[in-house]
């Protein structure tokens, strides 16, 4: 295999080695299996009943079928008419009529859901995939094809699935030049320039990995939104896209700007109670839906971070939220508002801002409207309390935000796996036992599927990290945090573990030599990366506007919650952000019990320990040391997981092709320094700061304070 390495450095190609991969299939990469899977499989799966017809749904349903068992078996099985010993029969009452004779359980299924079953027919044995609607059909494709993937018998095959969640979504934080805010793989997709007249071939190679994952939706613009996303032009080019999209059953939506009726549309006034204004935005909203009949709504950033919105003339958010939904509704459109508000002019502990806007309008928002919550109440840091908000506004529809696209979490380069962090956040229990306020098993989970409060809309959306670099993300295992997002939008209850497990063996090998050491490398390295970058419950220690390293020193912005000096609060006598009753209060925001628990100091988890608390440098810590040394420990241990992580992928070369191999152990290495730089930048300033000497044992920074903090990246990625 050496030389294999050495051959794709020279760009050489010697046919011996693993076939060079560059990432663009991501998991739907259908490799030929095994001789033994193959063989089994086959006998399995000896023809198809499909429909040679029907909708483009069912088309690509049967498109897909066809790619992945040629790909994975090395032949097509032959159509059949009938369903015989060994058939496989995809499609749904209506379509197949051998499938409404079996009269499967379908009606509890929906919509989107499907069943696949191993059944008995009068001609043998068989397996059944189908579903009430062709989109079902298709959804369930995509998971026969995963079982084979994976290496899954087929002998007792009943399966059952539906998804939790209503809307699941990606939010694509793409502008009108292609350039994508916090983007790590490029540029936009979507090439503006040439749309509608040509549709780039990977529109529908995007689709297709969206709907493998059940992704139903898509927000192709930006939150800090152009109000040329709304003008005819662009409603044209969003149309073309949307036509690719359908017969994968994602719709598209667009991030629409508060003030477009001033900006594009001629009025001297954007406020949400002038008839005016309402009147421009129905017959916006006809426009949009005139050429795109399944446009499914619009998401709207307003007043935070300078961005525009009802606040401007003296309304609630309640009422510029409402006057969209009034626009989308004889449509059956949706208007996610999101819950990000921050503002420079809030004197108010930012933490707290987004519940003390919206939690006195609970009950006042239209039925059609949402609430775009973050996971957090500060800005997706490597790791925040869950947000406040789930659990505490039952009378309004409430979903959850969460960042694919690694904005504080090594951008491209660092290996950090984001199913932990939306599985830690899924199982938040946002009222800790009690009973009064939010209810029993109030987990986030629970609030965002509905069942919680009786919700009628439901969603969970994901800051893309989609580009249009070969490999989508940035690299291979950005890829994952794409696929864990879709897999937890289907099904909340997954495990982090088991969706690694899966997408390893799909995007690698399923070889359990391979998988064990890489599943526990990726399910460790989300705390790796919190311990080496803001341990303790610290957070916003990046570096201004480009959020690139480390910059805990920065005080001199002109508001003081720009600052990290204002997160961290360090000084000669201790570190942390006291939330607590004597300080901003912020933890009343939660349920009684959890306010009790996170104001206890001895009582909170460590890992939000100075996220709620300001305490002295020799605080006693659960482990024996003090404060100081303990925060000294916690970026040790950060550093020294990502060498091992770097040291397991050595050890996984023979699995995987040369070119994801090499570019994954370089991008290791840069993580290994940028770690070394965190740990070292940042225990130089508090050393400083605290004035205190470092623990016994623990290695000088490389460099001195003054080192680090001149450095300067004014093109920082992604900004």
């Amino acid at each position: 295999m050496r030389a294999c390495r050495t051959a794709l450095l020279l760009a050489l190609v010697i046919p011996q080695c693993l076939r060079a991969e560059d990432g663009y299939e991501l998991w739907l990469r259908y490799r030929p299996l095994e001789a033994e899977w193959r063989s089994t499989y086959r006998e399995a799966v000896r023809s198809l009943v499909v429909p040679q017809s029907g909708s483009p749904t069912l088309r690509a349903a049967r498109g897909e079928l066809l790619r992945g068992l040629e790909g994975l078996l090395g032949a097509v099985p032959a159509s059949a008419r009938e369903a015989g010993e060994g058939a496989l029969l995809l499609g749904t009452p209506e379509t197949s009529a051998r499938i409404a004779d079996l009269k499967l359980p379908l009606k509890p299924l929906g919509e989107e859901g499907y069943l696949i079953r191993r059944v008995d027919t009068d001609r043998g044995a068989a397996i059944v995939i189908a579903a009430n609607s062709d989109i079902g059909v298709l959804y369930g494709t995509f998971h026969f094809l995963r079982l084979l993937q994976t290496r899954t018998a087929l002998a007792n095959l009943d399966i059952v699935s539906r998804p939790r969640i209503q809307l699941r979504l990606l939010n694509h934080w793409d502008n009108l030049d292609r350039s994508v805010e916090r983007g790590y793989a490029g540029q936009s997709l979507w090439d503006w320039w040439r749309l509608p007249d040509y549709l780039d071939p990977r529109y529908t190679d995007y689709a297709r990995a969206n709907a493998s994952i059940g992704i139903n939706g898509t927000v192709l613009n930006n939150v800090n939104a152009s109000a040329d996303s709304l003008t005819s032009r662009y409603i044209a080019k969003a149309a073309a896209l949307a036509d690719v999209f359908r017969p994968y059953g994602i719709r598209v939506y667009l991030s629409a700007r508060f003030s477009a009726p001033v900006e594009i549309g001629g009025l001297d006034t954007a406020d949400p109670l002038e008839p005016a204004v309402r009147a421009w935005w129905k017959a916006k909203a006809a426009e949009i839906h005139a050429a795109i009949p399944d446009f499914g709504g619009f998401l709207v950033k307003a007043n935070s971070e300078g961005q525009p919105g009802p606040q401007d003339y003296g309304r609630s958010h309640a009422d510029g939220a409402n006057m969209l939904a009034e626009a989308l509704r004889p449509y059956g459109g949706a208007v996610m508002w999101r819950a990000f508000v921050y503002s420079d002019t809030n004197p108010e502990d930012r933490a707290k801002q987004a519940y003390s806007e919206f939690k006195p309008l609970d009950g006042r928002f239209a039925d059609n409207v949402i609430l775009q919550v973050k996971n957090g109440p500060i800005d997706f840091q490597p790791r925040e309390p869950f947000h406040p908000l789930f659990g505490a506004m039952p009378a309004t529809n409430l979903m959850l935000e969460l960042q694919i696209t690694k904005e504080y979490l090594g951008f491209d380069t660092h290996l950090v796996y984001l199913g932990t962090l939306f599985e830690e956040v899924l199982d938040a229990d946002t009222c800790a036992g009690s009973s009064g306020r939010c209810g029993e098993g109030a987990v986030v989970a629970s609030v965002i599927d509905g069942s919680l409060h009786g919700y009628r809309r439901t969603g969970i959306a994901g800051v893309a990290n989609i580009g249009t670099d070969r490999d989508w993300s940035g690299s291979i295992f950005n890829q994952a945090n794409w696929y864990a997002f879709g897999r937890l939008a289907w099904n909340p209850d997954l495990s982090a573990r088991s969706i690694a497990e899966e997408w390893l063996r799909m995007t690698f090998t399923a070889n359990k030599r391979f998988v064990a050491p890489a599943a526990g490398m990726m399910l460790r390295s989300r705390q790796a990366a919190v311990d080496y970058m803001t341990p303790l419950g610290l957070a916003h220690l990046m570096g201004t506007d480009h959020h690139y390293g480390p910059a805990p020193w920065v005080d001199h912005l002109a508001r003081p919650e720009w600052n990290p000096v204002y997160y961290h609060r360090a000084d000669r006598e201790g570190i942390g952000f006291d939330r607590t009753a004597e300080g901003t209060g912020a933890v009343s925001q939660y349920a009684p019990p959890l306010a009790r628990r996170f104001g206890n100091r001895n009582a909170v988890p460590e890992d939000y320990l100075l996220w709620f608390h300001h305490l002295p440098w020799d605080y006693p810590m659960a482990s024996g040391r003090d404060l100081w040394a303990e925060l000294v420990h916690r970026y040790d241990r950060g550093v020294a997981e990502v060498r091992a992580m770097a040291e397991t992928w050595a050890g996984l070369e023979s699995f995987v092709d040369a070119e994801r191999f090499y570019k994954t152990a370089r991008f290791l290495e840069i993580q290994k320094r940028e770690a070394r730089w965190w740990r070292d930048a940042s225990i130089a300033y508090f050393r400083a700061v605290s004035g205190r000497p470092l623990p016994a044992g623990a290695r000088e920074p490389a460099r001195p304070l003054e080192a680090y903090r001149a450095l300067q990246f004014p093109r920082g990625a992604g900004n």
